[in-house]
């Protein structure tokens, strides 16, 4: 299939040039507003004369907003149009940004970066759906790959510009770069608003409010659980902050208990947890949160190991990530074709595997391991080291098996889990792909670093930054080795995930004529 023929269909109609130009243009704005932000924290820090910790709040409160409120924001879409809450997202989204742009106080950008996040999560909580209700299964590899692409440029845009930005002029010049593309989302945004205006909606009755706080409490306090809120060291293994951590952790899941049980007796529950017994769908979910898991692993330990375990400057780490998004920029479309064509039960799993491979070369040529060195029947078997050490150029290729694997799993998990429920149900299936997303990113972050954080010494703090260089790099192999586990298993669990079918048409499912003609 060539590229002409792999896209075409894609692109046949009014209806399908303008959900595709309108998905893709809001994922580039929200990836670009998301990720590649985190490089302005210690700039933000200096200007207002704050800790990083407490800039870091910035990027706290925008993932605080956008997975607590994204399942919310999917079933208003079932409620009043996805098509309507996704466009408010946008405006959201664009007006947070201003408000950044001219914030007098650490506080402010805080507030406002919020603001934000709310618009991220209407717009995430709502493209997928969408999509899934404007292509048929046989296409829809294709179709969740182009958005995914456009997220590829946000993240690419946004690591060279916004380290120039931060480098040599202002950091309000990162919020501001959100303005135009926000205004050009929105533009983008208007034919497909216009089309869908009459589009089905599937939930007529109420939206389940209490439930959606009761999520949005759950969902904040299981984010929290990962900050250091605690007094004294900020580490996840001192005294205290093993007392708040497993404390907070504990809490989140008695209050997710509840909210279960809130739901179950619920009429027209927020989440019906009736679909968890779909064993594909809930398969699709769990390998889509040790997906994310890596893809936050990744995002969180490379800057770490960059900055404080090769002693480089900030303005390296979009260096070594760019050749990461440049591969996905390519691949992305390729897999999501092939999945279209063939259907290999082994692409989601060979993927999973490749991004395991790749963490564990990077494990072992960075933070290196020794063989050997045991006794067997008299005979000692001598030590070998193994790697450790090499020059920081070779990050970018032992990553090329994550980049690889990344490309391949994402727009394919993506589309199976949009279609191993009816399509009346696209809105709980769109929440949940975006719930569980943020869930990996969240347990990414938070277990990388507690991996690294474990193998440091209690006194490295005090050590020059020439000397903290080798525990760092032990403490990678350690976060490193952890994550080669969790995608391994994530694979076994792609690997029982048969090829999904489209649920039979209900008289309640919304027309299928989208999917082929306007």
């Amino acid at each position: 299939m060539g590229l002409r023929g792999a896209l075409g269909p894609l692109l046949s109609t009014p209806q399908r040039r303008a959900v595709l130009i309108a998905l893709s243009s809001a994922y580039m704005l929200v990836q670009l507003s998301s990720l590649p932000v985190a490089l302005s924290l210690p700039t933000l820090a200096k200007h207002f004369d704050r800790g990083v910790d407490d800039a870091a709040w910035m990027v706290v409160i925008y993932l605080l907003a956008l997975g607590a409120f994204v399942m919310l924001g999917a079933r208003l879409g079932d409620k009043y149009g996805h098509a309507r809450v996704f466009f408010i997202g946008l405006v959201l989204s664009t007006l947070g940004s201003i408000l950044i742009s001219v914030s007098q106080s650490l506080l402010q950008v805080i507030i406002w970066r919020g603001l934000t996040g709310l618009g991220s999560a209407l717009i995430m909580g709502n493209a997928n759906a969408i999509l899934a209700a404007s292509f048929p299964v046989t296409e829809r590899g294709r179709a969740f790959s182009i958005p995914i692409v456009g997220a590829r440029f946000g993240t690419l845009i946004g690591l060279v510009l916004f380290a120039l930005f931060l480098q040599y002029l202002s950091w309000r010049l990162v919020f501001l770069t959100f303005v135009p593309m926000g205004i050009i989302a929105i533009a983008a945004s208007r034919p497909m608003l216009r089309m869908l205006k009459d589009e089905v909606r599937v939930n007529t009755n109420p939206v389940d409010l209490p439930g959606g706080l009761m999520l949005v409490v759950t969902s904040v306090v299981f984010l929290l659980a990962g900050a250091h809120l605690h007094g004294g060291e900020e580490s996840y293994t001192s005294a205290q902050g093993s007392i708040y951590h497993i404390g907070m952790y504990m809490l989140a899941v008695a209050l997710l208990g509840v909210f279960i049980l809130l739901e179950r007796r619920m009429s027209n529950p927020l989440v019906d947890v009736s679909h968890f017994k779909q064993k594909y769908f809930s398969l699709s979910l769990v390998s889509n949160v040790t997906f994310h898991f890596s893809m936050l692993a990744t995002m969180t330990l490379v800057p770490i190991i960059v900055e404080l375990g090769y002693n480089k400057s900030p303005i390296w780490v979009p260096l070594i990530l760019l050749p990461n998004q440049i591969i996905g920029l390519v691949l992305t479309f390729v897999a999501g074709s092939i999945y279209d064509r063939y259907q290999p039960k082994l692409l989601r799993p060979a993927a999973m595997v490749g991004i395991a491979s790749g963490f564990l070369l990077l494990g072992i040529f960075i933070g290196g391991i020794t063989v050997g060195g045991l006794s067997v029947g008299g005979l000692t078997i001598p030590a070998v080291s193994i790697g450790g050490g090499v020059p920081i150029w070779y990050i970018p290729l032992l990553m090329l098996p994550i980049s690889f694997g990344t490309a391949f799993f994402n727009p394919v998990n993506n589309a199976m889990i949009m279609s191993s429920l009816a399509l009346r149900h696209r809105g709980f299936a769109s929440g949940m792909l975006e719930t569980t997303r943020e869930l990996g990113h969240a347990l990414g972050s938070t277990v990388s670093a507690t991996a690294l954080a474990m193998v440091l010494p209690a006194g490295v703090a005090l050590l020059a930054a020439e000397q903290v260089g080798i525990f760092y790099l032990e403490g990678f192999r350690t976060a490193a080795m952890l994550v080669v586990l969790t995608m391994l298993s994530g694979g076994i669990i792609a690997f029982f995930h048969k090829p999904y079918s489209e649920p039979s048409p209900t008289p309640s499912s919304p027309a299928a004529a989208p999917a082929g003609d306007d």
